[in-house]
């Protein structure tokens, strides 16, 4: 798409019924081989599943480009939405992105793997950066319109919104874990940010745990809680003090796009990837796969230090057993996902320096972005996908590598913090911060593999079951569905 084309330009204004507001536009802008600038949908479920009811005109979303320091006009995506960016400087993004979002929040809501920092101008930007998506959201809804708000780079637009626009349907979802009470409330911001957060009809969480976490919270700072949460239902509300409103708080479990992943694992399949990729691996007895952010709640360490004592024990051989690691780049400004960088691609070289030999590493490192076409391919190829969080609200790559196995091969190590083990339960369920717990369950399911086979094939077929049943879609749906109730 065409930076400046007439034909991806919104006509005559006209204020939309549903309104998304996230941190960063669906799209990425990209720069072509003769210079000129385009526009391209950026890969995820979220605008999958709301295609449907934001294209055409008939919905917009208002968000980030992505690029610090630049004007962009609104216009129209591939996708036929419409979208608003909002603009932020180098500064805000530096405090408002990498600063309070991602050093104070991130760490927070992963249950404090590392410390947050707190520095006020840090949070002055938090707010005045959620008051302009607030001000950009309210002039594009319609009157009456259906608002919602993502994820936690924005829980002050609730409330900032209901007061620039009290006729709105105002909806906001989590999609990070949210923390127990006592964790919280270390934030010295924490009553803004609750306040923030109940300025919404609807408050959606992964987890019916998440939800509880939060409905204890606010009966600590003054409000009142009823019921109890329960999955894609409403059906647990806080009464705000000295409002006469009340919340509605549910868990909503997301997920991915099932149908599109299982096609281009079928297409993967036909042509024979899988089999050219474990080729060139030197076709391994068993093919460990990693993939994952380079953020130190991704437990990447962890799970390579298990690979480590696997080796030195004997229970794996490496002349056998080969594992990719993908690890894109993430937040790299930030010391903590630097430290985490190092410390992962020194052991990867220990790994490879002890038990690998010339032209056989054991284990296979990417530290780029990758096609998620090539992602499928090699969530085809792997015998076990190793998912081993220290703290994840859900992990789509967990349900990604499920769909992509139809066939039923394949095995699915997982972490019991991530939100992806409350729905998969026939995963081999792991602790990572266990070593001896990880190495039984690649174990485990290496086993079954060879000697269980009808077990393992059971196992994912109830995965696959389930992945295919709940999908991004019904996420959306059962959401906007309680929102429309709620509103």
């Amino acid at each position: 798409m065409s930076e400046n084309t007439a034909r991806n330009q919104p006509g005559e204004h006209r204020r939309s019924d549903l309104v998304v507001v996230a941190n960063r536009l669906p799209v990425d802008r990209v720069n072509r081989p003769d210079g000129s600038a385009q526009w391209v949908t950026s890969p995820g479920g979220l605008v999958t599943a709301l295609r449907p009811v934001l294209a055409g005109g008939r919905g917009a979303w208002v968000g980030w480009p992505g690029i610090a320091d630049f004007a962009a006009d609104p216009f129209i995506s591939d996708e036929g939405i419409t979208l608003y960016p909002v603009e932020l400087s180098t500064a805000e993004f530096t405090e408002f992105y990498e600063g309070f979002s991602n050093a104070t929040l991130w760490p927070l809501y992963h249950s404090l793997i590392v410390p947050p920092e707190l520095h006020n101008a840090w949070w002055d930007s938090y707010c005045a950066v959620n008051r302009r998506f607030a001000e950009a959201a309210a002039a594009q809804a319609a009157e009456g319109a259906t608002v919602w708000v993502q994820d936690y780079q924005l829980q002050l637009v609730p409330r900032m919104l209901r007061e620039l626009r009290p006729d709105l349907t105002i909806g906001f979802f989590l999609h990070i874990p949210f923390p127990p009470a006592e964790i919280f409330r270390q934030l010295p911001w924490r009553t803004d940010i609750v306040d923030g957060l109940l300025g919404a009809d609807l408050l959606g969480f992964h987890l019916a745990s998440g939800a509880q976490n939060f409905l204890e919270l606010v009966d600590e700072l003054g409000h009142h809680s009823r019921g109890v949460p329960s999955v894609r239902e409403v059906t647990s509300f806080v009464d705000v003090a000295d409002s006469g409103r009340q919340v509605g708080v549910g868990a909503f479990p997301i997920s991915i796009d099932t149908a599109a992943v299982v096609e281009l694992a079928e297409r993967a399949q036909a042509d024979g990837k899988p089999q050219r990729l474990r080729d060139r691996l030197g076709n391994p007895d068993t093919l460990l796969l990693g993939v994952d952010r380079l953020d130190y709640t991704k437990g990447i360490l962890h799970r390579l230090q298990a690979l480590e004592q696997l080796l030195d024990s004997g229970e794996l051989n490496p002349e056998t057993t080969v594992m990719v690691q993908v690890a894109t780049p993430s937040r790299e400004r930030i010391e903590h996902y630097r430290q985490t960088r190092l410390e992962v691609e020194q052991t990867v070289s220990r790994i490879n320096g002890k038990f690998g030999s010339v032209w056989r590493p054991v284990v296979h490192y990417v530290h780029r972005p990758m096609p998620f076409a090539e992602i499928v391919t090699l969530y085809c190829a792997a015998d076990i996908m190793l998912v081993t969080a220290l703290r994840d609200g859900m992990n789509l790559v967990a349900k990604e590598y499920v769909a992509c196995h139809s066939d039923l091969s394949g095995a699915l190590v997982l972490s019991e913090f991530t939100g992806a083990a409350h729905e998969l339960t026939e995963v081999y369920l792991c602790n990572p911060y266990d070593r001896d717990s990880m190495c039984e369950a690649i174990m485990t399911a290496i086993d079954e593999r060879d000697h269980s086979p009808n077990i393992s094939r059971d196992r994912m077929s109830h995965m696959f079951a389930r992945v295919n049943q709940h999908d991004v879609q019904l996420w959306a749906d059962s959401f906007l569905a309680a929102m429309d109730k709620e509103g």
